[in-house]
């Protein structure tokens, strides 16, 4: 495995930081998909649903940061939690999706951006 002393270790990391990038326009269709999945149940979504969404959000959080896509990772968290409480709670969707949209305009826009606007 590269360590931060092998001299190939930059070299790799960015590679797979140009992997993770060309991932981001798939990740944000996903993120879509699951979305309409859940605005398709009305008020409140199906458990699968916000399940499917929840999901997706939780692999970008996970991995955004260390790919150099830090903010992208930490909005995802945020709005991960919003979906983990209307799991939990069987409630409060209606506010939920406003802020899924606004991460998918933001990270269309510039998911790499280093401020949230």
């Amino acid at each position: 495995m590269a360590t931060p002393v092998d001299p190939d270790f930059r070299a790799r990391l960015a590679a797979l930081n140009e992997k993770f990038a060309a991932t981001v326009p798939g990740t944000l269709v996903k993120i879509r998909a699951a979305l309409n999945e859940c605005q398709a149940g009305g008020e409140q979504p199906s458990q699968a649903a916000l399940h499917q969404l929840h999901e997706v959000l939780h692999g970008v959080a996970g991995s955004a940061g260390t790919f150099g896509f830090t903010v992208f990772g930490q909005e995802a968290r945020r709005v991960e939690q919003l979906v983990r409480a209307v799991i939990a709670s069987h409630s409060g969707w209606p506010p939920v999706a406003p802020e899924v949209e606004k991460l998918l305009a933001w990270a269309t826009r510039d998911a790499k951006a280093t401020t949230f606007e």
